[in-house]
């Protein structure tokens, strides 16, 4: 088009709710399963926000098998009498009107997950039809809209649909009175059908997100019950409830999954802070004003025996999973008071000269902490109306100090228990720094060698010749006998062997020192090259297959424990990748004899079962054996080319492959077997005791 040609009558103007239906993402994100949650989000957030002010103390979320969705709770309710300015019943404007609301610096609100006043509205115009009750004045009212716009339907007895007749108001709208409750009751309730022309076809609500929002918002909001039900499958419906009175500290206690070296401390703090904002006056016209606001700072953490690090950051219980000014705030103090203590405790925590070279990092700090940041502030500034990261300026500085100020007087207590706690920290934070450092010094020196290069690796490490990471294997072996056969056994130019001496170190009870300090484990570190704990680099690890080979009995299996709690517990990333196998080697070996018209045949089992059932098999087949079956207890017992055929041959052996699906269920596993508190384990290992076949132990 010339720009002769192009003039206003070309240009746009989206009015009301078109803008949200002509451009969704822009208020909801995606307009995938996520967009959709994002909505039912906003509905609930607007009841949550009652509850936080104090009016109700319960939501209900209910999916229906036709595809919607209600949200019913028992604060105020909308308002339904007439809004001066617009001349429409506050229901309307709120449910119709973009940036509409109680939540723009009036009394209503002190503190919201809604700001933006846009909520109610984007939802109703990206829902096929919704409807809304409200019970105020001992009435119940309800209105209804069809992709925004206010009407009635004409409903069959079957009850409410997207596809029933639908008459639009034409001169002005109007809210039915339903019925009537008890005049003290109040509440709204919302009921809603995502628009499909809007959302993608294979968009879902998820259940299983709406517990997790759910459970949060219940730590986040003592006191307050939240139920969701699930009617999707008529015959199966499913409900859980959530309560909880412990805040904070409570939520903390359920995200960690380690064991702790800290009880759960609480920092508690406020602020103040001026900010200038257009004050809408009663006349309608925006003024700017500088304003007092007050931020209220309410923080849980626990340092663990892990290295993993779980902070989760909330505004008015509004999760900001990429951070923010409060969550920087937080990180900040932290670093800054931890640093300041370890300094003042050099001496006895044995800071050598040569460990002063090094400073103490936010990683070293962060190394399993498990913290719950919460910042409570009227009209935060959030980037997008997403709300994943908060931008309001001034708390940042107000959180580093409440956090300089409650940390401080909690780790120079001299309350024994708390002294005693805060040591634990100190001891702990300075142990990561010096295994990052370590670890690093050990990525530099533990590169793959090339023909022209000088091997670091330990002396017993038997290596392959192929550089090829993706196809080489490392057999961990139990033994320098096992070492000697599988030498044989091996094919060297991509299978590599390393020896251990019997039983490692149970990493699950000692520290990242004592780790470090242990000859077995960082000889095992370095020969895989990649570091360990937060240091550790999956691109650097010199083998694409991991493989724990130890006997068939009951101290190879404790073995292989021990060697997978020190990958879960260090190197989890080889873990999570898949890289970590265990080796299946048999247990009997079955001569068949042979007969002018077939050879002598060996037969491997890795079972009692199996050998019962192969041996019953033979018998059948009238097929006759040697009675004296061969039974392994070693791998040192097995000729190289036995082991080669069973155990190593990619073509023919059979490998384990170890996960972690669900990584707290393994966590508590691992903390059950090879923890610290024995009286757990003493229990498990006296309710199985019946179940134990004790021929299956080598005595």
């Amino acid at each position: 088009m010339a720009a002769s040609d192009y003039s206003a009558r070309h240009l746009s103007v989206l009015e009301g709710l078109e803008a949200v239906r002509k451009r969704p993402g822009m208020y909801i994100g995606t307009t995938d399963s996520r967009g959709l949650m994002h909505c039912l989000w906003e509905v609930i957030d607007n009841s949550v926000d009652e509850a936080l002010g104090g009016h109700g103390d319960t939501i209900e979320v209910i999916l229906y098998a036709d595809d919607s969705v209600e949200v019913r709770d028992f604060g105020r309710g909308i308002p339904v009498d007439v809004e001066p300015k617009t001349g429409l019943t506050g229901l309307e404007v709120v449910m119709t009107k973009l940036h509409a609301g109680g939540k723009f610096g009036g009394s209503s609100y002190a503190a919201s997950g809604g700001l933006h006043g846009v909520g109610a509205s984007v939802v109703n115009a990206l829902s096929e039809r919704l409807d809304v009750w409200v019970d105020r004045g001992g009435k119940t009212h309800h209105m209804a809209f069809r992709r925004g716009e206010p009407g009635q339907w004409a409903d069959p007895a079957s009850g409410a649909s997207p596809q029933s007749t639908f008459a639009p108001f034409t001169t002005g709208s109007e809210i039915d009175i339903t019925g009537k409750v008890a005049k003290g009751r109040t509440g709204t309730r919302t009921r809603y059908w995502a628009d499909r022309q809007i959302f993608n076809k294979n968009a879902r609500f998820s259940y299983e997100d709406l517990l997790t929002r759910a459970r949060q918002t219940a730590f986040l909001v003592p006191g307050l019950t939240l139920t969701i039900r699930d009617e999707r499958n008529p015959e199966e419906p499913h409900e859980e409830s959530f309560r909880y009175d412990g805040g904070a500290k409570d939520f903390v206690e359920y995200v960690a999954t380690d064991a702790g070296i800290t009880d759960t401390w609480e920092l508690q703090g406020t602020g103040s802070y001026k900010e200038t904002v257009p004050v809408l006056k009663p006349d309608g016209t925006l003024v700017s004003e500088e304003v007092e606001r007050e931020c209220v700072v309410d923080i849980a953490l626990r340092w663990g025996v892990g290295y993993e690090t779980e902070v989760r950051s909330f505004v008015n219980i509004i999760s900001t999973p990429k951070g923010g000014t409060h969550q920087s705030g937080f990180e900040t103090g932290l670093t800054k008071i931890l640093r300041k203590v370890i300094e003042t405790n050099a001496r006895r925590l044995k800071l050598t000269s040569k460990d002063g070279a090094e400073r103490i990092e936010k990683d070293d700090i962060m190394a399993g902490l498990t913290a719950i940041v919460t910042v409570r502030i009227p009209e935060p500034q959030f980037e997008g109306q997403t709300k994943e990261v908060l931008g309001t300026t001034p708390v940042r500085a107000i959180v580093a100090k409440t956090v300089e100020t409650e940390l401080n007087a909690i780790l120079t207590s001299p309350k024994r228990d708390l002294k005693q706690q805060a040591n634990s920290v100190l001891e702990k934070i300075v142990a990561e720094m010096r295994a990052r450092v370590a670890a690093r010094k050990q990525k530099e020196i533990s590169r793959r060698k090339n023909a022209l290069e000088t091997s670091s690796l330990p002396a017993k490490l038997a290596d392959c010749r192929s550089n090829d990471v993706e196809q080489s294997e490392l057999f961990i072996v139990e033994g320098d006998s096992a070492l000697g056969t599988a030498k044989l056994a091996r094919r060297s130019d991509f299978q590599a062997l390393f020896p251990i001496r019997g039983k490692i170190l149970n990493v699950q009870k000692a520290s990242v020192t004592d780790m470090l300090h242990n000859a077995e484990c960082a000889a095992i570190i370095q020969v895989l090259g990649a570091g360990s704990g937060r240091t550790f680099d999956l691109e650097q690890a010199r083998y694409g297959k991991i493989i724990l080979m130890t006997d068939a009995d009951v101290d190879g299996a404790h073995i292989r424990t021990l060697l997978l709690t020190l990958f879960f517990r260090y190197m989890r990333p080889l873990i999570d990748a898949g890289r970590v196998y265990a080796a299946v080697p048999p247990l009997h070996r079955i001569e068949v004899k042979g007969s002018p018209r077939r050879e002598k045949e060996y037969i491997y089992t890795y079972s009692e079962k199996e050998l019962a059932t192969t041996l019953a098999d033979l018998r059948r087949k009238g097929r006759k054996y040697n009675e004296d079956i061969q039974r392994y207890k070693g791998l040192g017992e097995m000729d190289a080319d036995q082991l080669a055929e069973t155990t190593m041959d990619p073509e023919h052996r059979t490998l384990r492959r170890v996960t972690a699906e669900d990584a707290e269920a393994a966590e508590r596993v691992f903390e059950l077997l090879m923890g610290n508190d024995v009286g757990p384990r003493r229990d498990f290992i006296i309710a199985g005791a019946a179940k134990l076949d004790m021929a299956q132990i080598d005595a």
